[in-house]
């Protein structure tokens, strides 16, 4: 079990947003099952694609834990509906362009890119539980390795 669990501000069973295949995220729609928030910077870029097909490729699994997986980023939905296909991923993606997901959970970060500040989503994952309780969090992770270490955890839960 989690060691001790993060704290939001916020009731996070309150937030929304829209997502691929025409829907609506609703956290509260998914008690008594898991779920896995994995925030990434871009759709297309390398680390995210990487990210993206390892989540894809353990799916089935998450899924064999009472798991459910949602990527989200600031792009729009029609980038995710073309990252999502293009990729085969079996999982939705959540737009947040007003940043209201990635302000609750506190993941907008300035960093220097080629000399020049820029601000913009520190890959991060978050675990909720069935309660729809914040019990893990990772937060400036490599994407290596970090799946296969999102699924151990969740496994715990089961």
């Amino acid at each position: 079990m989690p060691d001790e669990a993060p704290v939001l501000e916020t009731n996070i069973l309150d937030c929304s947003a829209s997502m691929t295949g025409g829907g609506t995220f609703t956290l509260s729609n998914y008690l008594n099952r898991n779920v896995v928030l994995y925030f990434y910077p871009k759709d297309g870029t390398p680390g995210c694609t990487t990210e993206g097909l390892n989540f894809r490729d353990l799916y089935s699994e998450f899924r064999a834990a009472n798991t459910e997986v949602f990527g989200i980023s600031r792009d729009s939905l029609r980038s995710h509906e073309t990252f999502k296909a293009k990729l085969g991923m079996p999982f939705e993606l959540i737009s947040d362009p007003d940043e209201a997901l990635c302000s609750l959970f506190s993941v907008m970060k300035s960093r220097s890119m080629y000399g020049k500040q820029v601000r913009g989503i520190e890959r991060s994952t978050f675990i909720i539980d069935g309660t729809g309780k914040l019990v893990k969090e990772w937060r400036g992770l490599k994407v290596p390795g970090h799946v296969d270490d999102v699924l151990a955890y969740v496994r715990t839960l089961s």
